[in-house]
């Protein structure tokens, strides 16, 4: 029996007639329209086996909607052009199968961040610059409807009591929402685009966030074991480069991966995946990332991945790095490589372990070779703005040695940043360690005299 069969008339129901209504397409009765869909969507959801219309094929679904949103127009005597209706039974199934107002976006491949400022207001963000949408949703209860279908997906929940989550759509993009009473004007959400196909090193050059050297230097790091930081404020693309730089891991490593909401795109085929839980609504069952890095050290890894240090799991991060699980990668929030070694300072204090400023900063230098700083700059382009080496420590304090530099000259009349990418002429320590592992880069790579635009 098909759907419109199960559907039946509509007799028994209260007749109810309607005005020829504009769709938003033509932009002169748009909350007319919003009403109608509301009506009809839930005329739908009175009649319609949902979880039997979640199992047919995509095509089929689009097919049945269709005439059963033309049945109770007709029903309703309601008088729609054939571009209203195609609106009509668009909008009704991603309210019914998708994320309602939000799908349009979610399908836009140049949309980089969507963030819901409450019901009224949807900014996103297109190659580095905010634009504001046209997008609205029905009122509060609508949003809040689609922030619980997203966060119940993944085993989460979002209420008065626990009113702030971090969750992922399918894709792996990642979600935050946060609801009254904390979010005072109502419930906003940000979503953190993540390309279908994971983007590559040969992207990055084309979009000009770093050179070839560089390029061949983060590659031939990761495929060498060396543990790698790479530090970024936020929306740097911190993720991204990890992501990258996994792909020169080879595949017959075992990867463990803990993230806080899953992101990242590993592309090895022995990998494993762990995420964090919070706690239920009793306030009990909460899985830290610190519990995931200790356990993860009884699951025989090769390489750990942290999705980003933010606790007291840097120590035992660090503890992994030192004791023979080299070539581990992490992120971490930070403006320049010297201040992410002081919050991993800040982190290991936060363990509870009572170490000196020396035992801590010693306990660094060992475990990390190199720090990758990512920045976005003013006119919404990536960069890989320094890449530098920790050589080791003198006295009390850790040293640093760039490899790797963008200097930035200025603005360009366009509003575009002016600058150069360019080699210290340090010849770093690493060098010897890619030789063992039969890797040799070209002293050329690290001519300062070289300098690419």
């Amino acid at each position: 029996m098909s759907l419109r069969e199960r559907l039946g008339t509509n007799e028994q129901q209260e007749e109810r007639k309607f005005q020829v209504i504009e769709g938003p397409a033509h932009g002169t009765s748009r909350r007319a329209y919003l009403e109608l869909k509301q009506r009809i969507h839930q005329t739908l959801l009175d009649r319609v086996d949902l979880g039997r219309l979640q199992r047919l094929d995509p095509e089929r679904v689009g097919e049945e909607l269709k005439l059963l949103i033309e049945q109770i127009l007709a029903e309703e005597s309601v008088a729609l052009n054939d571009a209203e209706r195609r609106n009509l039974v668009r909008d009704i199934r991603h309210e019914m199968l998708g994320l309602g107002p939000l799908e349009p976006l979610l399908a836009d491949p140049t949309i980089s961040d969507i963030l819901v400022n409450t019901h009224r207001q949807v900014y996103v963000e297109r190659r580095g610059r905010l634009e504001l949408t046209d997008v609205t949703f029905n009122d509060e209860q609508h949003l809040l409807k689609i922030i619980d279908k997203i966060v119940s997906r993944v085993g989460r929940r979002i209420d008065e009591s626990s009113p702030m989550v971090d969750a992922r759509l399918p894709d792996g993009s990642r979600v935050n929402a946060i609801i009254p009473p904390l979010a005072i004007d109502g419930p906003i959400m940000s979503i953190r685009r993540f390309a279908v196909v994971p983007l590559k090193m040969s992207d990055l050059l084309a979009f000009k966030t770093l050179t070839e050297p560089m390029a061949k230097t983060l590659e031939s790091l990761a495929a060498a074991k060396l543990n790698v930081l790479v530090s970024g404020g936020t929306g740097s693309g911190k993720t991204t480069l990890l992501n990258i730089l996994s792909a020169s891991i080879p595949h017959n490593e075992r990867v463990v991966t803990i993230e806080d909401a899953a992101e990242l795109q590993m592309q090895q085929p022995h990998v494993v995946r762990l995420e964090t839980r919070p706690p239920n609504i009793e306030g009990k069952g909460e899985v830290t990332q610190r519990a995931l890095v200790r356990n993860a050290l009884r699951m025989r890894p090769d390489r750990i991945i942290l999705g980003e240090v933010r606790g007291a799991e840097a120590f035992d991060m660090l503890q992994a790095m030192n004791t023979g699980h080299e070539g581990s990668l992490a992120t971490i929030h930070s403006n320049s490589p010297r201040d992410a070694i002081a919050r991993m300072e800040n982190m290991i204090s936060m363990a509870g372990m009572n170490m000196t400023v020396k035992s801590t900063r010693q306990q660094i230098a060992s475990a990390i070779s190199v720090i990758v700083q990512v920045a976005r700059l003013t006119d919404g382009t990536r960069r890989i703005t320094s890449v530098q080496e920790i050589s080791g420590m003198e006295g009390e304090t850790i040293t640093l040695q760039e490899i790797f530099t963008f200097k930035q000259l200025g603005i360009g009349t366009n509003g575009a940043v002016d600058g150069y990418f360019a080699a210290t002429g340090v010849r770093p320590r690493f060098i010897e360690r890619l030789r063992a592992f039969g890797i040799t880069l070209p002293e050329e790579y690290f001519d300062p005299a070289r300098r690419f635009s």
